[in-house]
């Protein structure tokens, strides 16, 4: 199972999200997931509904238990985890999980995403 992290900016839209997506490889995710705070905007409903894919909500606790490659300072502060797009995937993606590679941002700047994977036996 594959497992699309995403993390943005209040200003990004749908096409950021789909960019970074791209970019990330994650065109044949299995669904996509976010902190639980942005998983209420409509950019991200959007792009899960374009692409029929479930959205997790990963509440900060669970943002906070993950180890990431990346490190952003900002996010560091909002979520208490160096990448949200990471951590979200990598908590949904569920234990035994591992990221793809580290995150990827949108050509505008506006998103991040990165891929984990769990293998289910």
């Amino acid at each position: 199972m594959i497992v699309a992290g995403l993390g943005f900016r209040k200003d990004a839209g749908v096409a950021s999200l789909r960019d970074a997506l791209a970019r990330a490889g994650g065109l044949h995710a299995q669904a996509l997931a976010t902190a639980a705070d942005k998983a209420e905007a409509l950019v991200i409903q959007s792009l899960a509904a374009e692409l029929a894919l479930p959205l997790r909500a990963i509440p900060s606790e669970t943002l906070r238990s993950q180890q990431t490659l990346t490190q952003s300072p900002r996010v560091s502060a909002l979520y208490g985890t160096g990448s949200l797009a990471e951590a979200a995937a990598l908590a949904a993606a569920g234990p035994g999980a591992r990221l793809l590679g580290p995150r990827v941002t949108s050509q505008d700047g506006k998103a991040t995403a990165a891929l984990a994977e769990r293998s289910i036996p």
